[in-house]
């Protein structure tokens, strides 16, 4: 017997971002479809440390910023936000 999956709505940003304030799981939005995030380990973690400070020795000077996690950065095409490095 086959399961049917559960019909997910599309959802608006606005509604995303709703949401995802919301929520105690975090997710990322991929053109109207959400996807559960999972956790980071320890070694996740410190890799992300180390680019983002290589990264941020880069660019001084410049009017660019590096973020590690937990910010929610969007772009047009696709409409995407992830909300971790």
């Amino acid at each position: 017997m086959n399961a049917v999956p559960a019909i997910i709505p599309h959802l608006s940003h606005e509604e995303y971002l709703d949401l995802e304030e919301a929520s105690p799981v975090k997710h990322e939005y991929v053109a109207g479809q959400i996807y559960a995030m999972t956790g980071t380990s320890d070694s996740h973690n410190f890799i992300c440390l180390n680019i983002a400070s290589f990264l941020r020795n880069q660019i001084k000077g410049t009017p660019c910023r590096v973020f590690m996690a937990d910010v929610k950065a969007s772009w047009h095409r696709p409409m995407r936000f992830i909300t971790r490095m």
